[in-house]
């Protein structure tokens, strides 16, 4: 899902203007027309992530075979390594953690976004794909790094949109006697607290 190779194409005739598209849409790619009452891509924010098309109600989002690939990554090398790790160690984040596991990104990808300029969830999407997936769980990860960046977070569409959900880590097991906190917290202390090994 890094590889972003498809992009979604609307068929005018069937769209409704029903802004859907926008709600689900993880980098804010898609708006509405205020005066066609027609949705409009912004292409270059699109990175493929299917979401548009699966919730179309009357099927007006088709993805299509992009024309060139394009490869998301921000490389964690490019920035100080000792600021990405304490911005990630801030944001209680082991530096090689992964926080989205349908890219398999870390949370020093992320770091390093964020130190390069990103200041919203969807400006760090859009440039490592982070949640071009499932678009759920690693939007705590974001979240929190952006918090021990200082950047203060407005959900967009006021609130009324895709899931953005809270700041709290979702490790959770449930076996027989109920949830294991106490284990996950102490587990969690203990990845967080290892060495890191800067990018080579």
């Amino acid at each position: 899902m890094r590889l972003v190779n498809t992009v979604p194409v609307l068929d005018e005739a069937k769209c409704i203007g029903c802004v859907i598209c926008t709600s689900v849409c993880p980098t804010l790619a898609w708006s509405l027309d205020r005066k066609t009452k027609l949705a409009v891509l912004d292409e270059p924010l699109c990175f493929g992530c299917v979401n548009c098309e699966a919730r179309c109600p009357t099927y007006a989002i088709t993805m299509v075979p992009r024309d060139e690939d394009r490869l998301l990554y921000v490389d964690p090398k490019q920035v100080d390594y000792a600021k990405v790790e304490a911005l990630c160690r801030k944001a209680r984040f082991h530096p090689e953690q992964i926080i989205c596991f349908c890219t398999s990104s870390r949370a020093e990808e992320a770091a390093a976004a964020i130190l390069t300029g990103s200041r919203t969830p969807e400006e760090i999407s859009v440039r490592t794909g982070i949640r071009s997936g499932c678009t759920v769980e690693c939007a705590q990860p974001l979240l929190r790094l952006l918090e021990a960046a200082g950047i203060p977070f407005t959900p967009a569409l006021d609130g009324k949109g895709w899931q953005i959900y809270g700041k709290v880590p979702t490790v959770w097991k449930y076996a027989g006697r109920g949830f294991h906190f106490e284990e996950d917290i102490a587990l969690m202390e203990e990845v967080i607290a290892s060495p890191a090994q800067p990018p080579a």
